[in-house]
């Protein structure tokens, strides 16, 4: 009997090793990871910049509190800010550590202010977290159900849909921020119209509201921009990223500009483990190789790569409902529940994942080579010609 708590199921394969955009099982069979860790490993597995910042850190300090001064955390915070046009940066563990941090944020914008009861509007189908503020913001009724009662101050309006925002605004005057992804990753790799954030913007410009992105899983070039909202030419107040920030390293980070980057006040937010030396040095790894090798581009390159292959030889499959996508984050969905697909997909070889019930989410590293692009569209292909 296992000791682990049954969070995730009969688990059958075992991973032992990574190398590039490859794992292997303790059978020795290989893989291309074409989910990455969910969007985690964008520089591969093994990567050996990424191997010497850990070791070398590893080797003089692990953690000290954030009572004092960290040169590791400064200079990614440095980074961060030169990367996405915030002010300042709070380092946590995780993404819905660093959402909690947002709606925490957006509260104190609204109390502030006077607003009683501040609220956020969120989207349906969005992910957000399983903490109890995160996940009662997630729009999925499926990982809410059993965790009543959800906290409250969360409007729901559809994603996508800038009228339903204007509405919702329009009804309840204690709305003080949006939280949005500009993909919906969980929800099926959503892609908005390519206007929809400058609405959002613009609306909370007019309202004197927060725009927060959540590009947990969209930052870090996982689009092909350091993060989605920079294909807008706008600028959030609030920003949450975490996953490809440290290639396997749990960090996660909310930054805010203008009015939002004031907020915080000492005592008002903290964390033990946030932002530590060993956790900042695989993100200013991370940053510094995405940077140096030009892999943001790479990103748009293999991702149109990709996206015209399914186009290509799916478009006129009755099983496929649409094929979608942005950079490195590509969904393809069918007619049917397709969960069976991700065994499938093993047998041949690859790795992938089945999100929103029936859409293959594909999620792979910025590393990935023409062969390799190549050959993952091609199992893709066969297993859903085969399905």
């Amino acid at each position: 009997m296992s000791s682990l708590m049954n969070t995730y199921g009969a688990r059958t394969l075992t991973l032992t090793k990574g190398a590039g955009s490859r794992v292997w099982d303790d059978q020795g069979n290989s893989y291309i990871d074409a989910i990455a860790g969910i969007a985690v490993c964008g520089l591969g597995h093994s990567h050996p910049a990424l191997t010497k910042a850990i070791s070398e850190q590893a080797a003089t300090l692990l953690h000290v509190s954030n009572l004092y001064n960290i040169p590791q955390q400064q200079r990614l915070g440095d980074l961060l800010i030169q990367v996405s046009g915030m002010d300042k940066v709070f380092f946590s563990n995780s993404g819905a550590e660093a959402n909690e941090a947002a709606i925490k944020i957006a509260r104190k914008y609204g109390n502030e202010k006077g607003v009683k009861n501040p609220a956020v509007i969120v989207m349906a189908n969005s992910f957000h977290g399983r903490t109890l503020a995160t996940l009662s913001a997630t729009g999925n009724v499926k990982v809410q159900i059993g965790f009543e009662p959800l906290v409250e101050g969360f409007i729901r309006v559809p994603y996508d849909d800038v009228a339903a925002v204007k509405a919702a605004i329009a009804e309840h005057k204690n709305i003080v921020a949006i939280l949005v992804e500009p993909v919906q990753g969980e929800g099926g790799v959503r892609v908005p119209a390519a206007d929809y954030l400058n609405h959002l913007r613009n609306l909370c410009d007019e309202h004197d509201l927060l725009l927060m992105t959540d590009e947990i899983q969209t930052g870090n070039g996982r689009t092909g921009t350091f993060f989605a909202y920079q294909h807008n030419g706008i600028l959030p107040d609030v920003v949450t990223t975490a996953k490809g920030l440290g290639n396997g390293m749990p960090i996660g980070a909310c930054l805010a500009r203008g009015k939002a980057a004031e907020v915080f006040q000492p005592g008002n937010h903290g964390t033990t483990f946030g932002g530590n030396p060993l956790a900042c040095s695989a993100g200013i790894a991370v940053i510094e190789t995405l940077q140096a090798d030009k892999l943001i581009d790479r990103v748009t390159v293999l991702g149109n790569r990709i996206l015209n292959g399914f186009k290509e030889a799916l478009s006129h499959n009755t099983k496929v409902v649409d094929i979608r996508g942005k950079g490195l984050m590509i969904g393809i969905e069918l007619n049917a529940p397709c969960a069976e697909l991700v065994q499938k997909g093993r047998d041949l070889g690859i790795l992938i994942n089945v999100t929103a019930m029936n859409t293959i989410r594909l999620l792979p590293t910025f590393i990935l080579s023409d062969a390799e692009a190549d050959e993952l569209v091609s199992k893709v292909v066969q297993l859903v010609t085969e399905f």
